[in-house]
Formats: structure tokens, sequence, C-alpha cells
């Protein structure tokens, strides 16, 4: 299991609801505790030194949370003027920056007509500045994520009219 795959299964017992995930393989277990507190939610995460002994995968409390996408269909229904917008999502884990520098002018902003292989903001990781580019052409509607802050993979970053 790597690091993307634990991570996803940290953000799906959030979702879910589980209150604890304990996944042991012959080479190393996780268990993910949950603790819900009012409006907030704390993950404890406990990764284990590899195990000598094999035991099978423990599948029950992964696969016992049918309801999720019940759960996110709310979310779908409410933006439909959004679903008619490309979203630009970033490839990496790291720090999202909008310009070059803090002197510079931003890559891309509301309003900017942008086109496919144009940089529109730069990700840091492990201290490598990564240029993104669009791979669409058409005007920048949203801005979903605020300079400096960390990205994850696969998040949304900007909403795109394609028109």
């Amino acid at each position: 299991m790597n690091l993307t795959e634990i991570q996803d299964l940290i953000k799906f017992v959030s979702k879910s609801g589980v209150s604890e995930v304990e996944i042991e393989q012959k080479d190393f277990k996780i268990i993910i505790k949950a603790e819900h507190k009012t409006k907030k939610e704390e993950h404890t995460v406990y990764v284990q030194a590899p195990v000598a002994q094999s035991a099978p995968v423990v599948a029950a409390p992964v696969a016992a949370p049918a309801a999720s996408p019940v759960v996110e269909a709310p979310k779908t229904a409410a933006p439909s003027e959004d679903a008619k917008y490309v979203t630009i999502k970033s490839p990496m884990i790291g720090t999202f920056y909008r310009s070059s520098s803090p002197d510079k002018p931003a890559f891309a902003n509301v309003g900017d007509s942008i086109g496919k292989g144009q940089v529109v903001c730069i990700i840091e990781a492990m201290k490598l500045f990564n240029d993104i580019e669009s791979e669409i052409s058409g005007k920048i509607v949203k801005v979903l994520v605020d300079d400096a802050s960390p990205v994850e993979y696969d998040q949304p970053l900007f909403l795109v009219d394609p028109a």
C-alpha cells in the first residue's frame, strides 16, 4: 500500500463516518481511528513496521459503508451551474502558487482566456517548482485554491469555461 492509497483510505474513513478501520497484511498493519466530536473530526493513523506473520486482509469494515454515494449525491446535485465547467486538477501533492514569485503577476486570473499548454500555476513539491499547464482552452471562471496553500493529488484548482 503506497502513500496515495493510505491518504485515500483516510479520506474515505472521514467521509463514511466509520469510527475505526484496521488493515493488516503480510508486511504491514494500519489502524485508522476517528474520534467524532462536535463539528470537528480527528483522525489518528498508526502504521506499524513490517510484521513477521502472514495474515489475511481485514476487509469487512471497509466494505460496510455502502451509503457513501448517497451522502455525496446532494453535493453533486446542488452545483448544477458548475457542471458545464471543466476542472483543472492538481497532478501532485505540494504547495500551490499562482505566480512565479510574490512580486510577479498571477499566471491566470478570473476572466482570463487560457490556451492549451499555457502555464496556469506552479506547484512546489520537495523543493522543486513544477509548472502546471492547462490541458484545455477556455476562460477561467473560478480559482478554487488560495495562493501558497497546500494541495492534494487530484484536488480541483481552477474552473474553466471551455466555450
